[in-house]
């Protein structure tokens, strides 16, 4: 049976919000949490985006529930000698709860600190060198690297948890999903695509563990729902490799005008209809998918709270 955590969105809270909705989903009877870790919301409509380490480091302190990252970018904007600190930090806090996601990321948060954006290629390249160096590092052994795209010189990590830190790695189309099941401990994905986990299964993924997440919006007024839905996260429906290549959130708001709120209504799972959130998320469950983590667009965070520990999970549970 497949388990059901809680994503925390960065993007549109704030770290005492963040803490706050992670209690809410413990009491609720989630079973784990996402967290996104962005430099940049991705429309100033959005408005937050704290940083996300600090913000576990509060979630270790407030809740039991398991903590992963969806999903760092450990290639730019922060050197993976530096995001094995971090992850190696978080997981004994969490007393080994915390599993760390990783992908290529977004130029939206990577550019900033002007060294360009590579090619999708390139970028899976230095990913897999980078988790080389992650994985060195949380051994807690003196590490020196020499690679294509990093440079490590007599590094140590002198807090370290007693296990190794499982890595899943992001992935939305195929080759990314044969990476994802060579170099990785486990696949994320934001679809509920059967095809795309069988792949990763016989890439070399076997029985890996796969993670997908997705977004709703509850509410009693379903149009104000998809009103709320399209004016946050009309992002979302951005097509192809767009979101990856955009660079700042006035980009996407220019580039989200395109997109409708009939789109959104047909793409996110809005309104309060238990059989439509039980049905989006079961939907992750018949591909294949051992985890399903939901977000709650906007601020009614409780009212969702209660739906889901009511309505919700104990039909997705039975």
């Amino acid at each position: 049976m497949a388990d059901f955590g809680y994503f925390l969105s960065c993007e549109e809270h704030t770290p005492a919000q963040l803490v706050d909705q992670a209690r809410m989903a413990e009491q609720a009877g989630f079973d784990a949490l996402w967290i996104s870790d962005h430099y940049h919301p991705w429309n100033d409509r959005q408005g937050q985006s704290p940083f996300v380490w600090s913000v576990i480091g509060a979630l270790s302190q407030a809740v039991s529930l398991p903590v992963e990252t969806a999903v760092t970018c450990p290639l730019i904007r922060t050197h993976p000698a530096v995001i094995a600190q971090a992850a190696a930090t978080s997981a004994v806090q969490l007393g080994g709860r915390f599993r760390l996601g990783v992908g290529t990321g977004e130029a939206l948060n990577e550019h900033i600190v002007g060294t360009g954006w590579p090619e999708a290629h390139v970028r899976l390249d230095m990913l897999e060198e980078a988790l080389q160096i992650i994985r060195r590092l949380l051994t807690g052994e003196q590490t020196s690297h020499r690679g294509r795209h990093y440079t490590v010189e007599n590094a140590r990590l002198y807090t370290v948890p007693d296990e190794p830190v499982p890595i899943d790695v992001s992935a939305f189309g195929p080759q990314a999903a044969e990476t994802a099941a060579r170099i990785g401990d486990g696949l994320i994905t934001m679809t509920p695509d059967a095809a795309l986990v069988e792949r990763f299964r016989r890439g070399g993924g076997g029985t890996k563990p796969v993670y997908g997440g997705l977004k709703v919006c509850w509410g009693a007024d379903r149009p104000e729902a998809v009103r709320a839905a399209h004016r946050l996260w009309a992002n979302e429906q951005l097509p192809g490799e767009l979101p990856q290549i955009l660079p700042t959130p006035s980009h996407f708001e220019q580039a989200s005008e395109l997109v409708t709120e009939d789109q959104v209504a047909s793409a996110v799972t809005c309104g309060d209809d238990p059989d439509a959130h039980v049905e989006a998320l079961t939907a992750f469950v018949d591909a294949g998918f051992d985890t399903v983590y939901v977000n709650q667009i906007g601020q009614d965070q409780q009212g969702f709270f209660d739906f889901y520990r009511t309505k919700i999970l104990p039909q997705l549970r039975n």
